[in-house]
């Protein structure tokens, strides 16, 4: 049965590991190899194979930061020594029998393609990994030929996708408390409520002598429920220079509901500067269509 990681790493474990690293391999013994292996693009694909033994901790370093509680593997053949922000440091029970394959996988926290990463452990006879470069496949859209454009979306479209219907969309000024800005100051603000999304425009001005600043993720969350996980768009490439500024939307799916919908939208970006808008007002929907 496969279980979230629950397991933590003394320091004194570490310090062995790295002493045994460097250890020279003893005649007869595994060679202990260092190397890379790049994650599978999509989850049909095979993971790449990595080689671990009883007597060995191998360690898995990550491009990107990864969610440590979506850690799975099999607790009665695996044992996770420890997960870090970006590491994870594995070892078998015992050695795998021949034919014997244990997967180990774990999601991403940035949410990009591909979102987890999956692992083959089986045990060599020859050689063992002790340090594993974990690589990430470039997303498609980071691969398409710079001229291959999206067409531009039509009026028509927004009503045949669902996100325009007879109600239409209800929009209302932001009057913004902004807190935890740190030289982020905005110049406007606007919420907008469709059928079935909310959406904040808004402008973020990046203070002359700040360091560039890229907003990472965003969440609503209301006097009521769980956080909503927003998505970010921008109109120009970031991160934001000192002494300029980028429009930036937060849009989020929310339920079918007649009351109107009240949030506070935290933007978390680079450094750990971040923005708070409390109290911020969705509308009820439109009045419809005229009788």
């Amino acid at each position: 049965m496969f279980q979230p990681l629950r397991l933590a790493l003394p320091l004194a474990l570490v310090l062995e590991w790295g002493a045994t690293a460097r250890a020279e391999p003893a005649p007869g013994a595994r060679v202990r190899r260092e190397r890379s292996v790049t994650v599978a693009s999509a989850p049909a694909d095979s993971p790449p194979i990595i080689h671990v033994a009883r007597d060995t901790m191998t360690l898995l370093f990550f491009p990107s930061p990864i969610q440590r509680k979506t850690l799975t593997f099999d607790e009665s053949r695996l044992r996770v020594l420890d997960a870090g922000e970006r590491s994870v440091i594995v070892q078998p029970l015992t050695d795998l029998p021949a034919g014997e394959r244990q997967e180990l996988g774990v999601f991403f926290s940035d949410g990009k393609v591909p979102a987890r990463a999956a692992f083959t452990l089986v045990t060599d006879p020859a050689e063992v990994d002790i340090r594993i470069e974990v690589q990430r496949p470039a997303p498609p859209n980071e691969t398409c030929p710079t001229d291959a454009r999206a067409p531009t979306p039509k009026p028509e479209d927004f009503v045949l996708l669902g996100y325009l219907d007879a109600e239409g969309v209800s929009i209302s000024p932001i009057k913004a408390t902004w807190t935890g800005a740190r030289g982020l100051e905005p110049s406007r603000a606007v919420s907008f409520r469709g059928k079935g999304w909310i959406l904040v425009d808004m402008m973020i001005v990046n203070g002359a002598g700040q360091p560039a600043w890229a907003p990472l993720e965003a969440t609503f969350t209301g006097r009521v429920g769980v956080p909503l996980r927003a998505r970010i768009v921008t109109d120009k490439k970031l991160p934001v220079p000192p002494g300029e500024s980028r429009r930036v939307l937060a849009v989020a799916e929310i339920q079918e509901a007649d009351a109107s919908f009240v949030a506070t939208l935290e933007i978390r970006g680079d450094g750990g500067r971040h923005l708070s808008i409390p109290d911020v007002q969705f509308p009820k929907p439109g009045a419809g269509v005229a009788q």
